[in-house]
């Protein structure tokens, strides 16, 4: 094809490779290289001049370094008289941050669990909450704060709020019992996280990005932050043509959403193929909690409410094949749990089925321990790495054919609508 141009990011080459394949063109020679210091250089060696160039990275790996470098390249290419840079992002970066005001804790890292401890069928351990190292820290170390650090950061919070602690009276702090040395979290909404998503956006576009195309966005509204087009490719269509060809009288089986985030999602796919739906619901009610202070001038009782959560399966799944639908899998620690609520109901077998399979911290350990029978999702991120580990129990769908698709018609001005529905090869 006559002008157009794809540069490829460190991120996911072998992806660029396939998609490149499927547009029947070499990708442009990029020299990605850092300095001694970590920043990012790039030189574009073709000429991208009156050209249209779709820049491919996707938000996977080293975030925050792919995402600048994706930044520099649409830059240099817009400096380089570029008629249209388009960004390429299968997993698009920081699209999961509008979730973070309500839930317990952030993005998790590695608990620092071997595949030899204590992952079981029964017993699937929680994701450890993030630690922000100090100077001179680990920025990997996951061991939690000590109760003197968690009672200084509610002495910080008060005294931030206009009030101020006694001095030389002790203070009580509320500690989160599954989490020692943890303080309770507020549930909520939690006005003084930030929330990237309009930076994101306008990052891009100040960049130069004149285009945006993705794959099953975490949230559809995420598209409001940009003024600029976005396609959102589905993977609904590839998901539909793995059940309906791999997974033996898959009308009996159901389809399961892991949340209540992702009954949406698993309902249209239900409704296509016309099967049963289930979903998962976990149901928070405050019980009391009684616990005793330390001894300080009022020795009482403190009655403290805390949610106590309930795991509901709402549907039936005894003797039939589940499949589970998201479109996300970074520590696995949702679908485990309801894999095992699944099977404790009486399910046959259980699939995971998800665009977007990151496998990030434990992830690998909990599947492997869990209840899953067949992990399948795209290679929207590398999976190499994860094929090596699961073996057989992981599947992956090529998503290479959908992006040189949705790339060819683009450049050619034409619609991309029927890649939301009916491209499954």
């Amino acid at each position: 094809m006559r002008n157009l141009v794809i540069l490829a990011g460190s991120s996911h080459p072998e992806l660029v490779s396939r998609i490149c394949h499927n547009l029947a063109i070499d990708a442009s020679e990029v020299d990605l290289s850092k300095f001694s210091n970590g920043e990012t250089s790039v030189m574009i060696k073709d000429s991208v001049r009156e050209k249209d160039v779709y820049v491919i990275q996707s938000g996977c790996g080293d975030v925050n370094d792919n995402f600048i470098e994706l930044l520099i390249m649409i830059s240099a290419c817009k400096t380089a008289s570029a008629k249209k840079v388009t960004a390429v992002l299968p997993l698009f970066p920081y699209s999961r941050q509008p979730d973070l005001p309500y839930t317990k804790s952030g993005a998790p890292l590695k608990s620092g669990v071997s595949a030899s401890s204590s992952f079981t069928f029964e017993s699937v351990p929680s994701t450890p909450k993030p630690m922000r190292a100090g100077r001179g820290g680990d920025a990997t170390s996951t061991a939690p704060p000590s109760l003197a650090l968690a009672s200084n950061l509610a002495a910080m919070k008060l005294a931030s709020s206009g009030g101020s602690p006694i001095p030389g009276t002790p203070r009580k702090t509320k500690v989160d019992p599954w989490n020692p040395g943890e303080p309770e979290p507020r549930y909520g909404y939690r006005q003084w996280i930030a929330q990237a998503g309009t930076l994101i956006a306008s990052l891009l576009t100040c960049a130069g990005a004149d285009h945006i195309i993705t794959m099953d966005l975490h949230d559809p509204q995420f598209q409001g932050y940009f003024d600029i087009p976005v396609d959102n490719l589905y993977g609904k269509p590839l998901l539909q043509n793995y059940i309906t060809t791999k997974i033996p009288n898959y009308q009996e089986a159901v389809i399961v959403s892991p949340d209540a985030g992702g009954a949406k999602r698993a309902t249209a796919i239900a409704d296509s193929l016309g099967m049963a739906f289930a979903l998962i619901h976990k149901e928070r009610r405050p019980k009391p909690q009684y616990t005793t202070p330390q001894h300080h001038l009022n020795d009482s009782v403190v009655h403290e409410k805390r949610p106590n959560a309930t795991t509901i399966m709402v549907g039936d799944v005894s003797d039939r094949v589940a499949i589970l639908i998201d479109d996300l899998c970074d520590t696995a620690n949702t679908i485990t749990r309801a894999a095992k609520l699944i099977k404790d109901q009486g399910a046959t077998e259980v699939y995971a089925i998800v665009t977007h399979g990151l496998f990030n911290g434990d992830a690998i350990e909990r599947i492997k321990a869990s209840a899953i029978d067949k992990v399948v999702t795209t290679n929207s991120t590398p999976q190499e790495e994860h094929q090596q580990l699961l073996g057989d129990k992981l599947e992956v769908l090529d998503v290479s054919r959908v992006f040189g698709e949705a790339i060819r018609r683009i450049h050619n001005g034409e619609s991309v609508s029927m890649l939301f529905d009916h491209y499954s090869i």
